[in-house]
């Protein structure tokens, strides 16, 4: 008795829920937990409430609890449906549990915990559940969570795609840039994903219209988008992508002079890499080279000269200052920089938004960061599904209202 009466405490049961007894195995490293209900028991009908229903029939349910020390425990219970005048038979839901579910309320909160520092195979092994099951779980809280989400105050957001696996599948991000959380995440890199967004934006009682900020790379897809789903919104385009298109360029000369100049073997990430960030070697290295005769060098200085373009004091310093960048990248007779210097030229406006909006997509690189980590740690997902999931989880700062 003293015992049925502990767990009867410990698992807050109430009337007309009651231990009868308990089980354990040693040799099986089990316990279990039976729970029944007095004859006679009314309940409320789970479909709408009305109280004092009788038990039409029941059914032997068994849900996994949370470890007893080192021992797997299980709650068992006898649960009926009852007769609703209004419904008819309806099974009732027990409160330690949610409708569905092989795990207690208890038991779910701790995987969903342990899924979020670790990947769900690892905690599945750990646990001795198949990793099917807890996916289950997951996407419940996750979309139930998600359901939840307000999204009316959103006005800033930045775009950006990010490998699902291996190949050429993509999930696009959009990122709440002053909460910086993921609020959305969708199959595909193109246009559609946009639309796709503005109408998940409504669901979660935002506007579209009331978007007058958005970050994104110089994805025509995503240029398109934008103009056609966010009509109101200014195009920052990513101050870090600009750079990396001119990066991209000087590693184009570096590789077509190297052909007849050796002595560049090698060199690569000196190109790369800002001065101050280069290593003693990497500096000696420099030093060392003939660079008053090398094109690779004087690409790198038309590099550093755009990062340069940041340091303006107004945009009006910053228009200035790269209408002579670009005449200087244009008459270097340096085919690669020509052609990144035009591609700037076209996105001019969208790269000199930057002085007004000071967005830039390094927030989204992070969270991008995060999801590949969490990516490669698991070994890859088997569904897109499964990885939109975790990046809710990891990036949604989503309120899973877990139980305690």
């Amino acid at each position: 008795m003293r015992d049925t009466n502990l767990l009867q405490l410990a698992l807050g049961l109430t009337p007309p829920w009651t231990v009868t007894r308990s089980d354990f195995d040693p040799e099986a490293q089990r316990l279990d937990i039976q729970i029944d209900f007095p004859p006679g028991s009314r309940f409320p009908c789970p479909n709408c409430g009305t109280a004092d229903c009788p038990a039409y029939d029941t059914g032997q349910m068994t849900w996994r609890h949370l470890n007893f020390f080192q021992h797997q425990a299980y709650l068992n219970a006898r649960v009926p449906r009852v007769r609703c005048d209004k419904c008819g038979i309806r099974r009732v839901h027990v409160p330690w549990a949610r409708p569905d579910s092989g795990f207690t309320l208890l038991f779910e909160a701790l995987l969903m915990t342990m899924v979020s520092a670790m990947p769900v195979k690892t905690v599945a092994r750990m646990v001795g559940e198949h990793d099917t099951r807890l996916w289950r779980v997951l996407h419940h809280y996750v979309d139930q969570a998600r359901a939840r989400v307000d999204a009316s105050a959103v006005t800033r957001i930045a775009i950006d795609e990010t490998a699902a696996r291996r190949g050429h599948d993509y999930i696009t991000l959009f990122v709440d840039i002053d909460q910086a959380r993921v609020l959305f995440a969708t199959e595909g890199k193109d246009a559609g994903t946009v639309a796709a967004f503005a109408d998940d934006l409504a669901a979660h009682g935002g506007d579209a219209a009331a978007v007058d900020e958005v970050c994104i790379d110089m994805s025509p897809a995503f240029v398109k988008g934008t103009a056609e789903y966010l009509p109101n919104a200014a195009i920052t385009f990513d101050k870090f992508h600009a750079v990396k298109i001119i990066n991209d360029a000087v590693d184009q000369v570096r590789r077509a002079e190297q052909k007849r100049q050796s002595l560049l073997r090698g060199t690569r990430y000196i190109w790369l890499r800002n001065p101050a960030n280069l290593s003693d070697r990497q500096q000696a290295t420099l030093d060392a080279l003939p660079t008053r005769h090398l094109k690779t060098a004087r690409a790198y200085q038309i590099r550093l000269a755009f990062q340069d373009l940041y340091d303006q004091p107004s945009a009006e310093a910053g228009a200035g200052f790269l209408k002579k960048w670009y005449f200087w990248a244009t008459h270097s007779r340096l085919a690669p920089m020509i052609d990144a210097a035009r591609t700037v030229k076209h996105h001019w406006d969208g790269i000199l938004r930057w002085f007004d909006s000071k967005i830039a997509n390094g927030l989204i690189e992070g969270i991008n960061s995060l999801v590949q980590a969490a990516k490669a740690k698991a070994r890859g997902y088997r569904s897109t599904r499964n990885l939109k999931a975790i990046v809710y989880l990891l990036a949604g700062k989503l309120d899973l209202e877990l139980p305690a």
